[in-house]
């Protein structure tokens, strides 16, 4: 069995308001809370990094389950949302859309996008962050195939 380890050191110098600053292998950034929730809002944040998370995994996935199939790919571009709910003061992350947005060159067969259309929500499946949030926070895809 492979592991892939993965190091994030944070750096979070006072309060609540307080930014901070995180730091990975390619990950650079301030972060701080929100304006939505009150917070500074410097940099990013948890809720859009989780988002980010979803969305680059997901896309990854469905790029490389197009490459393996042959199909012929003309471009692919997304738009996510994530949808977080607050009841009584607690917050809870309730929902993620992703909008694939993905279209075939000129020569793609009926076949070929019949196969795309199975792939996009097959990757949703496969996704290692979708099967980590899986049971606590509802994906939902909106495709468009062109």
């Amino acid at each position: 069995m492979a592991e892939h380890v993965f190091h994030l050191k944070t750096t979070w110098p006072g309060g609540r308001n307080s930014d901070g600053y995180i730091e990975a292998q390619n990950l650079k950034t301030k972060i701080s809370i929100p304006p939505e929730m009150d917070g500074p809002g410097i940099g990013t944040n948890p809720d859009e990094m989780l988002l980010g998370a979803a969305a680059t995994c997901y896309i990854i996935t469905l790029a490389a389950m197009i490459e393996r199939a042959k199909l012929p790919l003309d471009k692919m571009q997304m738009q996510s949302e994530g949808i977080v709910d607050v009841t009584a003061g607690v917050f809870t992350y309730k929902k993620l859309i992703h909008r694939p947005t993905v279209s075939l060159l000129q020569h793609a067969t009926k076949d070929d996008y019949k196969q795309l259309e199975k792939l996009i929500y097959k990757a949703e499946e496969a996704c290692m962050i979708s099967k980590a949030l899986r049971g606590n926070v509802e994906i939902e895809l909106q495709p468009s195939i062109q």
